[in-house]
């Protein structure tokens, strides 16, 4: 099977001219012999366009990787990742008599003895996993996810087929290391991995859940855990409009201005609050309710963020609002991010080159992203080490961007998200910052102060051992010492008192 498979690869690699992208900027002689060798093929639209269709061409697995390296706009060309991120996962249904048995094994049962009501038909299907609507016994409505039967083995063939390719790419192609093929393809086995364990992913859904409990904002769907396996996920059924059916919701008399900014903050909020986001949030993912709160759909892909990130953030952001590029350089280098050696001073100007220009322009037409895409590759280029956290979040932070300038045009993103970083900042830097620590530290303090006299009382007795032994020690030094003199000095008069002798009877 695996034989079949990469003679498809290579087939339809050769069709939409992918070896042109690399012999191009390799060999022109080879570019030119493969281009009369392979005379028949139509090589006239984009590069990156031919390489969207490929992925597209060689099915669901794919499809999904070419979304992931979308997000590694810090290794990829512009063009090539503005066209990835095009890629949807538009998967045939598996069969539902195969759904049926995935679900009886899981539950050991039939689908009729475990739901009053099944629905047959898929309401939506993506490379790993299809969603049936069920109804339990007690009457709540639910969305069943199912894993798709045999994806395991696809999955572990195209990764192979993958990682061959990257090694190949790394030896044969100039600029090969550079985007480091290999570590792309690591990064990406694992998000593929982790979205095989419906799990990991109701164990997400539930902690969102949790971190917009009776939000105004947001709506994230209950999970049911009894229900729940590593291959059956079921949750709250949600009703909504997609977010992408933008005529729909006007009708709807949705407010979509208000909407856009609504999103600004939920984002910030889970990033910033949190430290845990939505990192897949495409329109096929987002719905909105009747109330026009959002409707938060796919748990697989989560980005997390920890204090250190946190605090770089915010050092950062106040530093920029600032227009201090100098402690946005610091900063880097701080954080271990940049090499310890790094000049200050060049790493600044660099900075100030990416920052400045953005200050003369109104702020609605600030890209956010684009402009902390531009840091990181402006970092780069300082051999800063790529942050996989961030690069979650300067993806996640594009697609918030994108989607909210679809409802509103004219949404001034800086405008919406300053009040809340400046809140968020407050709350993390000067005293405020100080009682929380300590309302948080006070929990631990409790417990160990009953303790607290038995603990001093020991550690006064092990410092009272330690002194005792150390003057015991002290004591052993002074009297080899005074030994060692001694017998120095009593050398010294037995000799003087020989000399004396001699004298006296040479004298």
């Amino acid at each position: 099977m695996r034989l079949f498979r990469l003679i498809k690869i290579v087939h339809v690699s050769l069709r939409f001219g992918l070896d042109r992208i690399v012999l191009d900027s390799t060999s022109e002689r080879l570019s030119a012999w493969a281009g009369r060798l392979f005379f028949w093929r139509d090589l006239s639209a984009p590069r990156a366009v031919r390489l969207r269709e490929a992925l597209e061409s060689l099915g669901p697995i794919f499809v999904k990787f070419g979304q992931v390296l979308s997000t590694r706009r810090d290794l990829i060309p512009p063009d090539i990742a503005d066209e990835l991120a095009k890629l949807q996962d538009r998967v045939p249904p598996f069969p539902t008599e195969q759904a049926l048995a995935v679900i009886e094994a899981e539950y050991g049962r039939s689908v009729d003895q475990v739901f009053k009501r099944f629905d047959r038909k898929p309401i939506a299907s993506a490379s790993i996993a299809q969603v049936h609507f069920a109804e339990l016994h007690d009457g709540t409505e639910v969305a069943l996810k199912v894993v798709r039967p045999g994806i395991e083995r696809v999955i572990e063939h195209d990764l192979g087929l993958l990682e061959a390719a990257a090694y190949l790419i790394e030896r044969v192609w100039v600029d090969g290391r550079r985007l480091k093929p290999r570590e792309v393809v690591a990064e990406f086995a694992k998000h593929l991995r982790d979205e095989l364990d419906l799990m990991r992913e109701a164990a997400n859904c539930s902690q969102l859940r949790r971190n917009f409990k009776g939000s105004p904002l947001l709506v994230v769907p209950e999970v049911y855990w009894d229900y729940c396996s590593s291959r059956v996920m079921v949750m709250q059924r949600m009703v909504g409009t997609p977010i992408s059916q933008l005529e729909r919701l006007r009708e709807q008399g949705v407010n979509l201005p208000a909407l856009s900014r609504a999103g600004v903050e939920i984002f910030f909020t889970q990033v910033f609050r949190d430290g845990f986001f939505h990192a897949d949030m495409h329109p096929g993912n987002i719905f909105v309710s009747a109330t026009g709160k959002y409707i938060a759909l796919d748990f697989g892909i989560m980005g997390t963020l920890e204090e250190r990130d946190k605090q770089y953030l915010a050092q950062n952001f106040i530093a920029f609002f600032r227009r201090d590029y100098k402690r946005v350089a610091q900063a880097h280098v701080d954080a271990g991010w940049v090499p310890a050696g790094t000049r200050v001073d060049e790493f600044e100007s660099a900075i100030r080159a990416v920052c400045e220009p953005i200050f003369d322009k109104p702020l609605k037409d600030i890209s956010f992203g684009k402009t902390l895409l531009r840091l990181f590759q402006t970092a780069r280029r300082f051999q800063m080490e790529v942050q996989p956290q961030l690069v979650l979040l300067q993806k996640t932070l594009l697609n918030i961007e994108g989607l909210g300038r679809e409802l509103d045009p004219e949404l001034d993103l800086w405008k919406t998200a300053k009040p809340f970083l400046e809140r968020w900042m407050n709350e993390q830097i000067g005293w405020r910052a100080f009682v929380r620590h300590v309302e948080e530290e006070a929990p631990s303090w409790a417990a160990y102060f009953p303790q607290l006299p038995r603990l001093v009382h020991q550690a006064l007795q092990h410092e009272d051992r330690d002194a005792l032994r150390e003057s015991l020690a002290e004591i052993e030094r002074q009297q080899a010492r005074t030994a060692t003199w001694l017998r120095v000095v009593g050398f010294a008069a037995l000799a003087l008192a020989a000399i004396e002798l001699w004298h006296l009877w040479h004298g």
